[in-house]
């Protein structure tokens, strides 16, 4: 299984452009797809600089309604019109970050897909669970007994004209079966990444052998202690696993730093246009 970051957030190969989102490249024995396409065509010009020809592309996953997931979607359909999009149908709802009241009129940001997305011919919008063959398998998490990502507090859905906080009911996961080894791939998972392996043990009898994700611990103006212990107890959590990390994008280095200190050689950070080798 070949798979290569083609953009998130921070510099990795020389010449590929980095920016706040995500996409993956993923070649298994039957596909080669898409998880998610980062915030704009950039990703698309990485792609083109890595050598990967996304004209080949047969499946695209969208792990969930946001821009820096979908900005490059439309540039991509433009070069591939026969690769199926898939998505759950509520990721076209209006979602907006709470910027904070000193924005004043621009404190609610939209940072939703863009709309014309959703007309697009290969756009499979789907909801809930959805076996797509063998090899490939999208579900959701709908049990949440672990605490969500404390970053999730400024994240808004409109609805009626009015916000309120998300669910993150239109968040998908990615489990892959290839070569012997399942591999778990989230966006962001702003359900929280021990929810989702809790939710994956209960479908399919086992953890991941590895998982491939965002963990959305990120934040632009440093953490309070409570916030660092937080971080360090997830860190603890996700060590018990028998399953290898790569993070990226949402995490933020800070808080990858402080996991890296308690989950040693079981976590590794995938900069823009590196690839994952899974042994």
């Amino acid at each position: 299984m070949k798979i290569v970051n083609l953009i998130e957030d921070t510099k990795g190969r020389l010449g590929c452009t980095y920016a706040h989102g995500l996409s993956f490249y993923v070649e298994t024995q039957n596909h080669k797809l898409l998880v998610d396409l980062g915030p704009s065509e950039e990703t698309l010009k990485n792609a083109e600089k890595l050598g990967i020809d996304l004209t080949e592309v047969d499946i695209v996953i969208l792990s969930h309604g946001h821009y820096d997931h979908s900005g490059g979607i439309m540039a991509f359909s433009r070069i591939n019109s026969h690769a199926p999009i898939y998505m759950q149908a509520s990721a076209s709802f209006d979602y907006f970050a709470d910027d904070g009241k000193e924005k004043g009129d621009k404190r609610f940001r939209y940072i939703g897909i863009d709309k014309k997305i959703v007309s697009l011919p290969q756009v499979k919008a789907i909801t809930g669970d959805h076996i797509i063959d063998d090899e490939l398998e999208l579900f959701m998490v709908r049990k949440k007994p672990h605490e969500l990502p404390f970053t999730n507090n400024r994240i808004l859905v409109k609805e009626n004209g009015k916000y309120k906080r998300d669910d993150f009911s239109h968040e998908e996961y990615l489990m892959i079966r290839d070569e012997g080894k399942c591999v778990l791939m989230s966006g962001c998972a702003h359900n929280g990444i021990p929810n989702i392996l809790d939710t994956y043990k209960e479908k399919y009898g086992s953890f991941p052998d590895e998982v491939i994700s965002g963990f959305h611990l990120m934040k632009k103006r440093g953490y309070t202690e409570e916030e660092s212990s937080i971080v360090e107890d997830i860190g603890r959590e996700l060590k018990k696993y028998p399953t290898t990390f790569y993070t990226c994008h949402c995490t933020g280095e800070v808080a990858y730093e402080i996991m890296k200190r308690t989950m040693g050689d079981k976590i590794q950070y995938v900069h823009s246009g590196e690839e994952i080798i899974l042994r």
